[in-house]
């Protein structure tokens, strides 16, 4: 860590005159690195007909999730095993989920990041105390290693699978007990803790007055539950914009005049806005995220389709890009026959146990047609067998309730939105 923070203000000492060369070197160093010593990269590159050498960065191949399903061993660069990175899962809110790595040097850097966003906003992640609005694996094993990893973090985790009124006031008596600073989590989970406030007719402020500001992340933030978590808890809510696979994307400036601002990371990632064929729109166009993580060697995420929808502002400069707009990114609210409400990002942790290296499942969905019923519709190599939809519906009960009823429909494609991204959760409830 010591070495990635001197790293990380290195790079922010550069200069803004400097900036643009910056990024076009390390573009080439890690495009360079990956043609070099990244089997499955140059492999995809070739298949593109694409010459690197001979041609620029636009003509380059766009990556997507897609490239990525296959064992994350068949994917790491020379001198790189599953013992000597950081290896995790994408939470396959897209639909297309994949096990994905990091060298340990960029793992850090990307905590450097996220440590010094936050410190814009008073928080010290050695000594702020954090209220953690996030999902947790209900196994002993799983549940023990992230309680440790939330007690080194100074961290308290409340459990997002059941939002009921019950449980949000058991939330409350701990925000009067404990001295918060912050809160961090889901979008949705969150925004239900607010109205829940609103409904009892109290400023969080006033029964936690250490609280410094709320994160939210992972979900659409609409303006009117800004609105509404600002005026129940009565700290500056800050929105964040990232990936696991990739890092903090953006994160909201600090920057008086510039309250709604969203800066985008360009220390550690390059950010590009293209249309349907590939080319690079202008600042102020609409078009898909592309994303190159600049210092990532054990896995190459070069001009990477993240999935989402978004336009840079018209004056973003290399140095300090401004994301204008987030498109799509919205989980629904789980309604269940007990009253339980659960949000979307809940089925994360239920989908995990179909998630498998061997890239077997490829795409999913979650529908709930009925308050108590729910269709899993996937596309994958072999159908599910029986032991894994027991195992599914073993967590599906331990993770929300039991009585609920799944059906599990293979298909050949999935039917996607306008911006081409396919959402793990919906509702037809409403």
């Amino acid at each position: 860590m010591k070495e990635a923070t001197t790293e990380f203000e290195k790079i922010q000492a550069v200069s803004d005159a400097d900036y643009e060369n910056y990024i076009h070197l390390k573009r080439k160093e890690i495009v360079d690195y990956h043609l070099k010593n990244n089997k499955s990269y140059q492999e995809f590159v070739g298949k593109s007909n694409s010459n690197p050498e001979s041609s620029g960065w636009n003509e380059l191949p766009i990556m997507t999730k897609k490239d990525f399903q296959k064992p994350l061993s068949e994917r790491l660069s020379n001198g790189f095993t599953i013992k000597n990175v950081y290896v995790n899962k994408t939470s396959g809110s897209s639909g297309d989920p994949f096990i994905f790595a990091k060298d340990k040097f960029c793992h850090a850097l990307t905590w450097a990041n996220i440590i010094n966003r936050f410190g814009w906003f008073g928080i010290d992640f050695n000594t702020s105390k954090q209220a953690r609005f996030y999902g947790i694996p209900l196994d002993f094993i799983g549940n023990k290693k992230e309680r440790l990893k939330d007690f080194f973090k100074n961290s308290y985790r409340f459990t997002i699978f059941d939002l009921s009124d019950e449980v949000l006031e058991r939330v409350l008596l701990k925000f009067q007990s404990k001295k918060f600073d912050y809160i961090n989590g889901y979008t949705s989970s969150i925004v239900l803790f607010a109205k829940f406030l609103q409904k009892k007719n109290i400023v969080l402020t006033s029964v936690c007055p250490s609280l410094k500001c709320c994160v939210v992340t992972s979900e659409m933030l609409f303006e009117e539950d800004k609105i509404l978590m600002e005026k129940q808890f009565g700290v500056p809510i800050v929105n964040e914009y990232g990936a696991s696979e990739l890092d903090l994307i953006a994160f909201q400036s600090r920057n008086v005049g510039t309250k709604d601002e969203w800066q985008v990371n360009s220390e550690t990632l390059f950010v590009e806005i293209l249309d349907e064929n590939n080319n690079v729109l202008p600042n102020g166009k609409e078009g898909r995220i592309v994303i190159t993580s600049l210092y990532n060697k054990a896995h190459p995420f070069i001009r990477y389709d993240i999935g989402d929808v978004g336009i840079l502002d018209e004056k973003s400069t290399f140095k300090k890009p401004i994301l204008k707009k987030l498109i799509g990114r919205t989980n629904d609210i789980a309604i269940l026959p007990s009253g339980k409400k659960s949000p979307g990002l809940t089925f994360y942790y239920v989908t995990k146990s179909i998630i498998e290296d061997d890239g077997n499942v490829k795409e999913f969905v979650i529908k709930q047609t009925k308050i108590d019923t729910f269709e899993v519709e996937y596309v994958s190599k072999n159908a599910l067998t029986e032991i894994q939809i027991r195992d599914i519906e073993k967590a599906i009960t331990a993770y929300l309730e039991s009585g609920l009823n799944f059906s599990f429909i293979r298909k050949e494609k999935l039917t996607r939105s306008k911006s081409g991204k396919l959402k793990q959760f919906v509702s037809m409830m409403k």
